[in-house]
C-alpha cells in the first residue's frame, strides 16, 4: 500500500483518493471527471512478463483530472507537499498555459494540494495560482505558504467522500459570479 510519506509513491495517495471520490461523484450523477494518463514511450519491455521496464514521457502533461461537473467544464492537477511551503517549481509553465486557456473558454481550473504535514488539503483556484505563479516570475518568493491560501477553500478530508472537493469549488463558482 502507498504511504503518505514514500518518495517513490509521492502524489499516488492523494490520487487514489481524487480516483474514488470521482467514481463517487459519478455513481451519484453529480460529476464526470476523468484521470489523463501521462503518455510515455515505452524503450524496452521484459518480454516474459510483458512489462515496461524502460519508458520515457512522450510529451508534456497538462493537467491531471478533466470533465465537467453539472455541464461546467473543470480541469485540474493534484499535488502534493511535504511542508506548509508549496514550491512553484512543482508547477510548469505549459500547465499555467493551458489553465489560462481553458478558463478563457469558460472553464474552471485549479489544483489540490495536499499538505501532509498539516494532513489539510486546499483548492486551489488557478488564479490564485496564477498570481503566485507570477510573483515568482517577476522576482518575488518562488514558492507560496499554507498561509497565503483562502481558508473557506480548505477541502474536507473524509471517509464517505475521500476528498470533497465540490463544496469548494461551489464557492469559486459564487465568488466568480460575485465578481
Amino acid at each position: 500500500m502507498a504511504t503518505w510519506n514514500s518518495r517513490g509513491l509521492r502524489g499516488s495517495t492523494l490520487e487514489e483518493m481524487i480516483n474514488f471520490t470521482n467514481e463517487i461523484y459519478r455513481e451519484r450523477k453529480i460529476a464526470l471527471i476523468q484521470k489523463i494518463p501521462t503518455p510515455i514511450k515505452p524503450i524496452k519491455i521484459d518480454q516474459a512478463t510483458r512489462h515496461i521496464t524502460l519508458a520515457y514521457f512522450d510529451q508534456k502533461s497538462t493537467v491531471d483530472y478533466i470533465g465537467a461537473v453539472q455541464g461546467i467544464p473543470v480541469c485540474f492537477d493534484a499535488k502534493e507537499c511535504a511542508t506548509n511551503t508549496f514550491p512553484l517549481a512543482n508547477i510548469h509553465e505549459h500547465q499555467i498555459v493551458f489553465m489560462d486557456e481553458f478558463e478563457n473558454q469558460s472553464g474552471v481550473a485549479f489544483f489540490l494540494i495536499y499538505y501532509s504535514s498539516e494532513n489539510r488539503c486546499y483548492y486551489v483556484p488557478f488564479r490564485s495560482i496564477k498570481r503566485f505563479y507570477d510573483r515568482s516570475k517577476n522576482g518575488g518568493r518562488k514558492s507560496f505558504h499554507m498561509d497565503e491560501l483562502d481558508l473557506c477553500y480548505e477541502v474536507v478530508i473524509g471517509k464517505t467522500v475521500p476528498v470533497h472537493y465540490l463544496e469548494a469549488l461551489q464557492k469559486d463558482l459564487e465568488f466568480r459570479d460575485d465578481a
